[in-house]
């Protein structure tokens, strides 16, 4: 077994199709199915099924293709720090992040991790927390900035850096007498107010719906299943309101916000890596600087301000 084999073993799985894998691969098409085939034959067991030009994976297909994904990252780790320690490159990082986060903390961080070290290259995922850790988990990713909006152990071989707690407000277009001149909203009176909600992935639709229930109220929904930018605009034109994360509305004049009070809606922001594999010094360059600009955030925000983001307790 070695490592091209295993790179098109998780191609075809990909794509589900031997000639279209084989032209990613940039290899004819018998090559890739004797690579395929001598790897079968190494493990003693088929890795698909082949019925009339279909392709599935078997059993153990299931059981090999996240084993191949994270083996084939791990090697391609190695292979960075290598050219790193040799002088032949200067590294990547593989961030990946909340798509609110996206908006706020990361931005920040990439200028500042560009102008500090322009030769190395980024790459930055966004997904829902639960997918960065599979993805983390996997080897897709080096650093994963997620949210969760209670505190809870690490998964398995992850270890995580909780970094700010950032309470969730409710927001208005600037313009608009809908949140009143009140300094905070219940639960109750949030729950009458038209509201435009998330995509189910996100884990602030998660906690605001989970709060409502909890709650017994029914919330009063125009919109559902949209992105931040998205919704961002649909509230800066006064289609309803929407519970986002405080440090969105950094340079959004279009835009008021109130507190929700008594609902304790907050969320813990977590820097997450792999424990098992020792970060690039590239990667740990960006853990650093997501560190300290988490914290220079944390001390310019007062807590008395509605846009509240204090450091995490150390988990």
């Amino acid at each position: 077994m070695n490592l091209e084999q295993l790179r098109s073993f998780v191609e075809v799985a990909r794509i589900g199709h031997f000639t279209r894998a084989a032209a990613q691969l940039h290899l004819a098409q018998p090559s890739l199915s004797r690579q395929i085939s001598a790897l079968e034959a190494d493990l003693g067991t088929e890795l698909f099924h082949r019925v009339r030009g279909n392709i599935s994976l078997t059993a153990a297909g299931e059981s090999l293709l996240p084993l191949a994904t994270r083996m084939l990252a791990d090697a391609e780790a190695v292979r960075h720090e290598m050219q790193e320690l040799a002088g032949l490159g200067r590294g990547r990082v593989r961030l990946g992040a909340t798509p609110t986060l996206c908006l706020s903390l990361v931005a920040e961080v990439l200028v500042a991790f560009h102008a500090s070290y322009p030769g190395i290259g980024l790459h930055l995922s966004e997904g829902g927390s639960r997918g960065l850790l599979e993805d983390l988990a996997g080897g897709a990713l080096d650093l994963a900035l997620i949210t969760t909006s209670e505190e809870g152990a690490p998964r398995g071989n992850l270890e995580r850096i909780p970094l700010l707690t950032e309470e969730l407000v409710v927001i208005s277009a600037a313009a608009s007498p809908v949140l009143g001149r009140g300094g905070a909203l219940s639960l109750a009176q949030l729950a009458r107010l038209p509201q435009i909600t998330f995509h189910e992935s996100y884990d602030v639709r998660a906690a605001t719906m989970a709060a409502f229930a909890q709650a017994g109220l029914t919330p009063h929904i125009v919109l559902e299943g949209s992105e931040m930018d998205a919704v961002l605009r649909c509230v800066e034109r006064g289609l309803g309101v929407a519970v986002v994360p405080a440090m969105v509305l950094a340079d959004r004049p279009g835009l008021r916000a109130v507190r929700l009070r008594g609902a304790g809606l907050d969320r813990t922001i977590s820097l997450a890596h792999r424990a098992d594999v020792p970060l690039s010094r590239a990667a740990r360059a960006m853990r650093d600087l997501v560190i300290s600009t988490a914290h220079a955030l944390a001390i310019s925000t007062p807590e008395g301000e509605a846009l509240i983001a204090r450091p995490a307790p150390a988990h």
